[in-house]
């Protein structure tokens, strides 16, 4: 190439990016013109007045309006910042554990499933080490050289360190501590679970204050003999109406040690039917209904009740075992049929929210366009697309809070691995310190009486996912989902012609004759009936789910008042109902 085809292509460059850089200054001149800073360079061209956002600029003579940018913007960063701040001051709260990874050096109260176990399924010391490792230095290359044994992978260590740009970080949502090993409330949790194996059959019509179900019954009374089970009562006894009904465990932030918690039954929860209308109502898409009519697994499908199987599930290895379906769908009627709906997760809340406006329920008073005479609200806020799109958002700044608690601070075992060291005891003449009022309970021994065995009958044959117990991400999806849902709509609706299963046919639905049915209640009963039928499956302790899901809430309020700050309109705050009964109200 010679020196003129060098000079002709460095001038085409120059040309080039003289049309760039021109480009790129016109593009901010204008900006700048806008708030009146460009003066000298642009005058000859423009002279401008600004009234409030919007501009009346000359142009060659010709008067101009045009939108105020540069305030917008500024305004945009100002609102970010402001978030940011908010964010910061909230600070960490305190983040207690049992103390039972400390307590127990062969880490029999940790959950070590993936990595590599013993024949009594204790971990192995160096790949548990290898875990701790990556998990501290927080190094990239750590988490993949992590001991994993049996092909199964662990869920989304490093998800909990993603830094969310809405609402409360990770590390800002406190927890309680779950209860130790040895305690009796880890006991009464496990004893609730091994009758809901046992009950998984028996029809949902059948949980209420008139059955005379034998087992049901007797769940009852092997329940109400524990010393410390914190779920729903009634008259400080657990009854039919209330087994098997969720829970809410908030922390007491009074409290600078983080300790002190309180259990609360949202409301709704344990009135009416087992059920919520959410899950029996079709589902309207667009012109399209989805049918509530659900895929069903039949009687029998009980898994990692072999000892081998369950070391295998341990191990991060597959049983090789599959649910086997029923080939006909019918609507959710008993509590197997609640674990099938629970076991994947997926935008469920997104067809509450669909059902909502199927059913013609009002928005919140809250909404600013309720009371506007010339505006509707649309996708851009406070309409049906503006829901869906925090509803789709909130349920991973959730899990990131969730999971942080799973990874970082509590490492909880599952109930699976528990009933490994009672199998132990029982059979192996081991000696972990499992609670007597447990290893004595009824549900030990009708299992036993009737599935062969004292490890816990799990209604799926993978058993728990990889990640372990506190707090439950089904939890906290359903928290974060259901305060959203509330603070959209008018919980006081009553909901229209509701329905519950046929107990002679569930493929069918027949009216619901009873006390009204809110739509605060029934969301708050979705909430449960989702996230805890993976309990009644053998995979979370009740405390897992009571905590996942005043945690969701906590990440649902953060997300909503940072969503408030961008708004134009004239609105006072998102109010609802949390879980506790209480009022959230931003003005108040």
């Amino acid at each position: 190439m010679n020196s003129n085809q060098n000079t002709d292509n460095n001038n085409s460059k120059r040309s080039l990016f003289s049309q760039v850089s021109r480009r790129s200054f016109l593009g901010r001149a204008s900006l700048l013109t806008a708030t009146g800073v460009a003066g000298g360079v642009m005058a000859p061209l423009f002279s401008s007045v600004k009234k409030g956002n919007i501009v009346f600029a000359q142009e060659k003579g010709r008067r101009v309006r045009t939108f105020n940018y540069d305030n917008f913007v500024q305004k945009a960063y100002q609102v970010r910042v402001e978030a940011a701040k908010n964010q910061l001051a909230l600070g960490i709260p305190p983040h207690p554990t049992n103390g039972d990874e400390e307590r127990y050096p062969n880490k029999i109260a940790t959950d070590t499933r993936g990595l590599p176990h013993d024949q009594r399924g204790e971990v192995q010391i160096e790949a548990y080490n290898s875990f701790i490792k990556a998990i501290t230095t927080l190094n990239p290359n750590d988490f993949e050289n992590i001991i994993l044994d049996g092909g199964r992978k662990l869920v989304n260590p490093q998800g909990p360190l993603a830094i969310s740009l809405e609402g409360i970080n990770a590390a800002q949502v406190a927890t309680p501590p779950p209860a130790t090993l040895n305690s009796a409330e880890q006991a009464a949790e496990a004893v609730e679970l091994y009758w809901a194996a046992l009950l998984r059959e028996v029809s949902l019509r059948e949980f209420q204050n008139d059955t005379d179900n034998p087992k049901i019954l007797a769940a009852i009374e092997d329940l109400n003999k524990l010393s410390a089970f914190r779920g729903p009562k009634e008259n400080g006894v657990i009854t039919p109406q209330t087994l098997f009904r969720a829970s809410v465990n908030y922390v007491d932030k009074s409290d600078p040690s983080g300790k002190t918690t309180k259990y609360v039954v949202p409301p709704g929860v344990t009135e009416g039917p087992y059920v919520s209308q959410f899950l029996l109502l079709d589902i309207p898409l667009n012109t399209q209904f989805i049918s509530p009519l659900i895929r069903t697994a039949l009687p029998g499908n009980d898994f990692l009740t072999d000892y081998n199987e369950w070391l295998t599930v341990q191990n991060g290895g597959s049983s090789g075992k599959s649910i086997q379906f029923d080939p006909t769908r019918r609507y959710v009627s008993n509590i197997r049929d609640i674990t099938e709906y629970s076991r994947i997760n997926g935008a469920l809340f997104y067809g509450v929210l669909a059902t909502l406006g199927g059913i013609g329920a009002p928005l919140n008073s809250s909404n600013p366009y309720i009371d506007s005479r010339t505006q509707v609200g649309s996708a851009a806020t406070f309409a049906a697309a503006h829901f869906q799109a925090l509803l789709l958002l909130a349920p991973s700044r959730a899990i990131r809070a969730s999971y942080w608690g799973k990874f970082y601070l509590h490492r909880r075992l599952r109930p699976e691995a528990y009933a490994g060291l009672a199998y132990n005891n029982l059979v192996n003449k081991t000696d972990y310190p499992i609670h007597s009022e447990f290893l004595n309970s009824k549900a030990l021994a009708e299992t036993f009486k009737t599935f062969g065995t004292y490890l816990l009958p799990h209604a799926y044959p993978e058993g728990a996912p990889l990640h372990s117990a506190y707090t439950a991400g089904s939890a906290a999806i359903a928290g974060v989902s259901a305060t959203l849902l509330k603070a959209f709509f008018d919980e006081d609706f009553v909901i229209p012609n509701p329905v519950v299963p046929d107990p002679k046919d569930p493929t069918k639905v027949i009216p619901y004759r009873g006390a009204p049915l809110t739509v605060g209640g029934e969301i708050d009963k979705f909430a449960v009936n989702y996230t805890f039928g993976r309990s009644l499956a053998g995979i979370h302790w009740r405390s897992d789910i009571a905590a996942g899901l005043a945690l969701g809430e906590e990440v649902a309020i953060s997300i909503l008042k940072d969503e408030r700050l961008g708004f134009n309109e004239r609105f006072d705050g998102f109010t609802f109902t949390k879980f506790d009964g209480t009022n959230f109200d931003e003005i108040a």
